[in-house]
């Protein structure tokens, strides 16, 4: 149960270059919130928009007062996501895309695998029960290829790893995304929108830490205004996954015996 000084959740939303999609998104989500009775947080990462994002949550923030604003360099979504995750103050922290191709209803279908253990809960587009609408064949060929990449490289416990729909036990968010390396405070300024596989690296820890993590088939809309480009973003994943397993042959996650959270 939330108190009143903690809501029950902390919405997290990355956003770059959203202001065509988020006032849909804001909108469903604050009604869901208002016709469930949820005790609710949500940040909008910022994650130095050019266009006019800060201005459309700011002008929806002035009439609810559960939305806030992080205001953040352009850094990509990795560092957006984990600035929003180290900022929440909610029981649970769930994280989802700003054109909320997975319907924030959702949300209620993670909510009891949270309170019966787990400690982290992924929005998976494969498995029995998942649906996935609208998405062209070539997506979904690429996405199966890099899973299978991620299975033999990283880690294979899990179908999905890049449904941007996740859900965490607050503490262990911070956890995971305070131990993050390959998009953690020192991300370098980018230019362009940034697809990245930030998702490996947390659940490569969450695994590493012992943590408990279910991952839940979900509804998924493909959205035409995809910011995906297939050879840039491929590639860069591409050395995301090699650069995690990299650091993990170096030591450098050694620190992970440390006491848990």
């Amino acid at each position: 149960m939330s108190t009143a000084s903690q809501p029950l959740l902390s919405i997290v939303i990355p956003a770059y270059n959203e202001e065509r999609r988020l006032p849909d998104t804001l909108a469903a989500i604050h009604t869901f919130v208002r016709t469930s009775h949820l005790d609710v947080e949500v940040l909008v990462a910022d994650d130095g928009s050019r266009d006019s994002t800060a201005a459309v949550v700011s002008a929806y923030a002035a009439s609810w007062s559960a939305l806030r604003l992080l205001a953040l360099d352009h850094r990509g979504k990795g560092f957006a996501v984990r600035a929003g995750a180290l900022a929440a103050q909610g029981r649970y922290v769930l994280l989802c895309d700003a054109d909320l191709a997975v319907p924030i209803a959702e949300w209620q279908r993670m909510l009891p695998l949270l309170e019966s253990g787990y400690d982290v809960v992924i929005g998976s587009r494969e498995g029995q029960g998942a649906r996935r609408e609208g998405e062209p064949v070539h997506r979904h060929i690429m996405g199966r290829v890099f899973n299978g990449l991620v299975r033999a490289i990283v880690v294979g416990n899990f179908h999905d790893t890049q449904c941007g729909f996740k859900a965490f036990r607050t503490a262990v968010a911070r956890d995971l995304f305070q131990r993050a390396q390959i998009y953690g405070a020192d991300a370098p300024v980018i230019e362009g929108a940034a697809v990245t596989a930030f998702d490996v690296e947390i659940l490569y820890l969450a695994v590493a830490r012992g943590y408990r993590v279910a991952e839940l088939p979900v509804l998924w809309h493909y959205g035409e205004e995809t910011k995906v480009d297939p050879i840039r973003d491929a590639l860069r994943n591409l050395r995301d996954i090699v650069r995690v397993r990299w650091l993990a042959i170096r030591g450098e996650y050694r620190h992970l015996d440390d006491p848990r959270v």
